[in-house]
């Protein structure tokens, strides 16, 4: 998934930042409010964090901002304020969930991906044939058997066989793939196409990740 962390301390942004890039997921950084909302009018995110006291524009006027919103991110406020009255406010403002500074990052993790289900259709395990996925685990298997991928693999194969039957550009996989401080082109879905495709020909599946000349991947309905 995609993800925003508006938070103003440095340490705690890049470490929550660094922390979810390892576990394969696009994130970007905003270190204020104003920065915050700069990003979130250049791309479609999943999931916003969000801090409440950050400098030029402060948490309660994103909120604002994006209630007014038709399709709008789940956001998940980060907040040293642990009042009653605090995790109200936000709720009542649109907030999606609260969690009180300090926590455990096991523990984000776990929120961050009950939002992301939350109101989806899509099931708890993702299948195809003998492959399974369990978004939840973040694990893929054959016939049980767990199938080695990296976190960006896997995050490609989740991406994929979740919008089963819809064809996505390289464009698309590569913004929900990478952040915008990435470096690299999205070129690189070519490469880990490949790369996953070949991991998943060693496990006994083939074809399962096709090719649209023009248009991009699909794994098919």
């Amino acid at each position: 998934m995609r993800l925003l962390i508006a938070e103003d301390s440095p340490t705690l942004g890049r470490d929550l930042r660094d922390a979810l890039v390892r576990d394969g997921h696009a994130v970007d950084l905003a270190e204020d409010g104003e920065q915050a909302m700069h990003y979130l009018a250049g791309f479609r995110y999943d999931v916003v964090t969000l801090d409440l006291m950050m400098p030029r524009l402060d948490g309660w006027a994103v909120l604002r901002a994006l209630r007014g919103r038709a399709e709008r991110p789940r956001v998940l406020v980060l907040s040293a304020r642990g009042q009653v009255e605090d995790r109200v406010d936000v709720l009542n403002l649109g907030a999606d969930d609260y969690m009180v500074k300090p926590f455990a990052y096991a523990e984000l993790l776990a929120r961050l991906h009950a939002l992301m289900r939350r109101g989806e259709q899509q099931p708890m395990r993702l299948t195809a044939g003998p492959l399974e996925v369990d978004p939840r685990a973040r694990i893929a298997r054959v016939d049980d058997a767990p199938l080695p991928l990296s976190p960006k693999e896997y995050a490609l194969l989740e991406l994929l066989l979740g919008q089963r039957g819809r064809v996505l550009s390289r464009a698309a996989l590569f913004e929900g793939l990478y952040d915008a401080r990435s470096e690299a082109s999205d070129k690189v879905i070519e490469v880990l196409v490949s790369t996953l495709r070949a991991k998943l020909a060693q496990a006994g599946i083939e074809n399962l990740i096709e090719t649209r000349r023009g248009f991009g991947y699909v794994v098919a309905a």
